[in-house]
């Protein structure tokens, strides 16, 4: 599975932003997809992450309420709607695959497949 993240930008406090994954390969839809962010000197850390058929969702407590994590089979996409976005939302996303839906909430290690990050900036 290859991955290709974008919908970045430079946003105010408060605004919403989306972002969206392109995947490819025919076995896309037998994956978890999820979302990390990284901000410089830290590590990277779980965001959102939705199993394959788009029915389980799980959220970091950080995002949960604002953030929506929806994927479109037909399409080999995945996508992160960001609302109220606030400075501490600041990081480079990446997009990421994996068998087992439960492995996102651990952490990066182990996950099989990412896509390049897009940066987003929230400014205050």
């Amino acid at each position: 599975v290859q991955l290709q993240a974008s919908g970045g930008g430079l946003v105010q406090a408060g605004a919403s932003l989306r972002l969206s994954c392109a995947a490819s390969g025919r076995t896309f839809s037998s994956y978890g997809m999820g979302w990390f962010r990284q901000v410089p000197g830290k590590e990277r850390e779980f965001v959102a992450a939705i199993g394959w058929s788009g029915d389980s969702t799980s959220y970091a407590e950080s995002v949960k309420g604002r953030f929506i994590i929806s994927r479109d089979n037909a399409k080999n996409w995945v996508y992160l709607q960001m609302n109220s976005l606030k400075p501490d939302d600041t990081a480079v996303y990446y997009c990421a695959a994996n068998c087992d839906i439960g492995r996102f909430k651990t952490g990066p290690v182990g996950i099989d497949y990412w896509g390049q990050g897009t940066q987003v900036t929230v400014s205050s």
